[in-house]
Order: C-alpha cells, then sequence, then structure tokens
C-alpha cells in the first residue's frame, strides 16, 4: 500500500487515573479533541480510534461516536475505528465508511484469529461461549 504523507493521530488503549482524578471517559475525549484538532492540517489525519467511547452509556456512545467520526471525515480525515459493540456499526453510511471484520474461533478455550479482513459486519459471536469456557455462569 502506498499513501501520501499523514499526520497520525491514535486513540488506543485510554486508562483512568486516580492520582489525577481523571475517568477513562474524560481522558479518552480529552484525546479525541486533540485528534480532532490535527484535523483538516497538512497533511492530512489517519485516525485510529480503538472501542470509541466505551467508558460512557450506550445511548451517549452512539451518537457522540458518530458525530466524532463524520466531524474527522468532513474535516478530510481518514481512519479506522474498530469496535465490539455492534450498535456502532450502522454510523458511517452516510460518509461512506465501510464495515470490515476477522474471524475468530473459539477452540478448546482459546480465541484464534485469521486475521484477513472480510467485508461487513462480523455474523458470529463467541463471547458468552468464551465466558463460559473459563467457568462463568452465564
Amino acid at each position: 500500500m502506498t499513501l501520501t504523507p499523514l499526520q497520525i493521530g491514535a486513540s488506543i488503549r485510554v486508562n483512568d487515573s486516580l492520582r489525577e482524578g481523571s475517568s477513562r471517559f474524560y481522558a479518552e475525549i480529552t484525546r479525541l479533541r486533540q485528534i480532532f484538532d490535527f484535523a483538516g492540517g497538512n497533511p492530512p489525519l489517519l485516525f485510529l480510534l480503538d472501542e470509541l467511547l466505551q467508558g460512557t452509556n450506550s445511548k451517549d456512545r452512539r451518537i457522540g461516536a458518530e458525530g466524532i467520526v463524520h466531524a474527522l471525515v468532513n474535516r478530510g480525515a481518514i481512519g479506522l475505528v474498530s469496535t465490539h459493540d455492534l450498535a456502532l456499526t450502522d454510523i458511517g453510511g452516510s460518509v461512506g465508511l465501510r464495515n470490515v471484520h476477522f474471524q475468530d474461533e473459539l477452540q478448546n478455550g482459546r480465541m484464534t484469529f485469521d486475521y484477513k479482513l472480510q467485508a461487513g459486519i462480523v455474523t458470529k459471536s463467541n463471547g458468552l461461549e468464551l465466558m463460559r469456557s473459563i467457568g462463568l455462569e452465564v
């Protein structure tokens, strides 16, 4: 793959801080604001967002994620958003985003991935099976 020069803005593994009195959610939105400030600049922004807005309720997460992604794309940014929240898979239609996924298999209590991008939204779920495999009663 060949790309022109890009700025990279990432929100990955954001953590809370008891010492600073900062929740995970506040730390993440502060980081997202920094990334947003890079959008529209030169060179263009490549954003990488993992589990976007994980630290808030599902309604605010859905509305906020859609607004943030749309704002970044409208400012000329390109990027990737990873999520396990299937409610977020329909946020990109109006700005031309595509859903892709990795296939996974749970065998003998161990999760494996094929690491090949597949078109569309993941159609299988192993979360409950994985919880049960370690002895959680769900």
